[in-house]
């Protein structure tokens, strides 16, 4: 009897040890899986900035002055809601003529990120489309009357004329990358490619700088854009 309890004990103790390291491991992969899948969760939630490029256009650029806030909104895993609105003042000299266009602009539109990103990695190459809309005025400062006769000595008029009630409208396409440098903060750059839709003009006059559009040129609805920006990430939740 005595020999039967000694073999029960000694397997029990047998028993224990084989089973310890195995239910360690079990336990040690169950952690890590639920580790692993914590870490896989991304973030969704509002990130809200400003571009950077313009207050420093404002700071150094005489014959400019803008700002402008935007944010983006994670509406699915890879698809950002977005927006930008703005004021901008911009200056316009040539030869002949000199103007400051000045309004306000919003654009709305959608981000597409192309990034696949590693596990607790938040960056971003996107690519997007907007529609824009300005509200703005023209002030014609100095102008210079056309003729052909050379004999007269050229006319240049230095009266402003205010042209005031001007709209403009067009789409852009938008792609960019952005960067977090910290726990949810982020610099950012792209580039703007767009086409003017629609426009009000002033009489025997077009707008040669649309706040929000840029600088237009003669014969093309095409303008360019870019933008250095820096925002933060509000997570709502992760999943």
């Amino acid at each position: 009897m005595i020999q039967n309890h000694i073999s029960t004990y000694f397997f029990s103790i047998l028993f224990l040890f084989l089973a310890g390291p195995v239910l360690s491991q079990a336990t040690a992969v169950k952690e890590t899986s639920i580790q692993d899948s914590l870490a896989d969760r991304e973030k969704f939630g509002l990130r809200v900035g400003a571009d950077i490029s313009k207050l420093l256009r404002t700071a150094f650029q005489d014959d400019y002055s803008g700002f402008e806030i935007l944010g983006d909104y994670r509406v699915y895993k890879n698809y950002y809601a977005a927006a930008e609105l703005g004021n901008e003042s911009i200056g316009y000299t040539e030869d002949n003529i000199s103007l400051t266009s000045r309004g306000s602009y919003v654009k709305l539109g959608i981000d597409y990120n192309a990034y696949e990103n590693w596990t607790g990695m938040e960056n971003l190459i996107f690519v997007g489309a907007r529609y824009g809309f300005s509200t703005f005025s023209q002030d014609v400062e100095e102008y210079q009357i056309y003729t052909t006769n050379p004999f007269f000595e050229p006319d240049v008029r230095s009266e402003t004329i205010e042209y005031s009630g001007l709209t403009a409208n067009w789409v852009e396409l938008i792609a960019g990358i952005k960067v977090e440098v910290i726990n949810n903060l982020f610099l950012s750059f792209n580039v703007q490619l767009k086409r003017r839709l629609f426009q009000t003009t002033p009489d025997n006059f077009d707008n040669l700088a649309i706040p929000g559009f840029n600088r237009t040129y003669d014969d093309s609805n095409i303008g360019v854009g870019y933008g250095y920006t820096i925002s933060y990430l509000i997570p709502f939740y992760k999943k």
